[in-house]
């Protein structure tokens, strides 16, 4: 059977701001090595694919701008396309409305889920309505659905109960060993003010509710006095978000004497990678995460992980093993006190691993290791296929 895929995303390379673009820049040259791939992405032109403006509607609101690239690929299309597969809501119309087109399966991969990212709607007003309908539009239509973890694939069809299971398969995210790795250079965190004398926590990642970041900022409060904090988190979504952060961290520099180093713009992976490297604890505080590839960063950085036990991140971080995981409900997140314990457990984790060195060292090593056996772009390159091929078999 012979492939030709066209794959439909927001992000490419170089324009990367999140998980599901790292796992598109990492995935597209291994299925170049097992079948033929043709990429459309949004934004400005790029070498490697054919580049929608989100320009159309003009002033319009962000979900209808993301609906007018859609049709720019649907239009942009190979006549002789024998599969479409697409990454978020951002491309999902784009792949249901391709393979109406052409009379072509419709591959999707489930990076997050609208259903379950309510503070959209502060983003995008009614603009969340429109991107909730497209999700489920495309993804009750789809020939097969990958979910990068099995906590997403529960949470797929809680969601959309009108999938057929069948149709649903789980291919995790990966990680890139060779890319991170450990780094001892030295240039970076010196530059950032980091006494590597001294215990470092770091984060990294958008300030959003997802990413739960204003949990990590007051739960740094309860650090050990010398443990330093780096956040390596660009700027806020919205107002609201931007607000509640900034209170939040300017009560922390005025709580502890420590270094706090807030890096707002977004530094190259080679520097990311030694940041993670030389923190002794990376901090995930996420309130919903589908896989969360950042983990798996730290990890084949050897650096111990602790993070909210939430969507598929247990499946990424062993408790106990490779870092620790903090209970996180987010049925109670609006339970002041709920939210006060988990942020409390939280630094108590932290604590745990920056006063034991050699605990901290031990998961590290452990992490790089799981990193290299289970999470291989090679591996997951073949069984993206592999759910390609059952889904031309079962079209139609």
């Amino acid at each position: 059977m012979n492939l030709k895929l066209s794959l439909l995303t927001r992000e490419y390379p170089p324009s990367i701001y999140g998980g599901a673009g790292v796992h598109v820049a990492q995935l597209v040259p291994h299925l170049r090595k097992l079948i033929d791939v043709d990429v459309h992405c949004m934004g400005e032109p790029r070498e490697g694919a054919t580049a929608h403006p989100e320009s159309f509607p003009e002033g319009a609101n962000a979900a209808l701008r993301v609906l007018g690239a859609d049709l720019s690929m649907v239009a942009a299309l190979a006549p002789d396309t024998t599969i479409l597969h697409s990454h978020t809501w951002y491309a999902n119309m784009a792949g249901h409305l391709g393979s109406l087109m052409l009379d072509v399966p419709h591959v999707v991969t489930s990076h997050s889920l609208e259903p379950h990212r309510p503070w959209k709607a502060e983003q995008l007003a009614g603009g969340y309505r429109v991107s909730s309908w497209a999700e489920r539009t495309a993804y009750e239509a789809a020939d097969a659905v990958i979910s990068v973890s099995e906590g997403m694939r529960r949470d797929v069809l809680a969601s959309y109960p009108e999938l057929d299971p069948e149709k649903v398969f789980v291919v995790k995210n990966g990680i890139d060993t060779d890319e991170f790795r450990p780094d001892r250079g030295e240039d970076v965190v010196a530059g950032l003010g980091i006494d590597l004398d001294k215990p470092m926590v770091a984060f990294v990642g958008r300030i959003t509710r997802q990413k739960g970041l204003v949990h990590l900022v007051r739960a740094a409060q309860q650090f050990d006095e010398d443990t330093q904090l780096v956040l390596l988190a660009g700027a806020p979504d919205t107002p609201e978000i931007a607000a509640e952060f900034n209170e939040a961290f300017a009560e922390l520099q005025g709580h502890r004497s420590a270094p706090i180093v807030w890096v707002e713009e977004m530094l190259p992976r080679a520097s990311v990678r030694q940041v993670l490297t030389h923190a002794t604890v990376f901090a995930c505080p996420s309130v919903y995460e589908p896989l969360g590839i950042v983990n798996l960063e730290a990890m084949a950085c050897e650096t111990p992980v602790v993070a909210s036990a939430v969507g598929g991140i247990p499946e990424v971080v062993n408790d106990g093993e490779t870092g620790l995981l903090v209970d996180y409900d987010p049925a109670r997140a609006q339970d002041p006190e709920f939210v006060a314990a988990f942020e409390a457990d939280f630094a108590d984790k932290v604590n745990r691993l920056t006063r034991d060195p050699a605990v901290a060292e031990r998961f590290g090593r452990a992490g790089r290791q799981r990193c290299i056996d289970e999470f291989s772009w090679a591996a997951i390159a073949e069984q993206t296929v592999e759910v390609y091929r059952r889904a031309v078999e079962s079209h139609g």
